[in-house]
């Protein structure tokens, strides 16, 4: 997984992204940070969470974890 930053020139805001292992946008990991970026939260802000969520996903992964699933549990041990 990779955070790779984006430039957005509509807004000229540069915001985050996380990319899979298959290059592509993690798609639930996307919609939030767009809304972050949507709701005129700091780049820094946004580069925070990709990071986080980045690893968040890189744990479920090594977990063989859903994150629709999750548990407290999951998440305790």
């Amino acid at each position: 997984m990779l955070v790779q930053r984006v430039a957005l020139s509509t807004v000229r805001v540069d915001s985050w992204t996380v990319l899979g292992d298959d290059d592509v946008p993690v798609e639930p990991i996307e919609r939030y940070l767009a809304y972050l970026t949507d709701v005129d939260r700091s780049p820094n802000t946004v580069r925070a969470y990709a990071y986080d969520l980045k690893d968040y996903w890189t744990f479920l992964a090594h977990r063989g974890l859903d994150w629709r699933e999750v548990r407290l549990e999951d998440l305790g041990e």
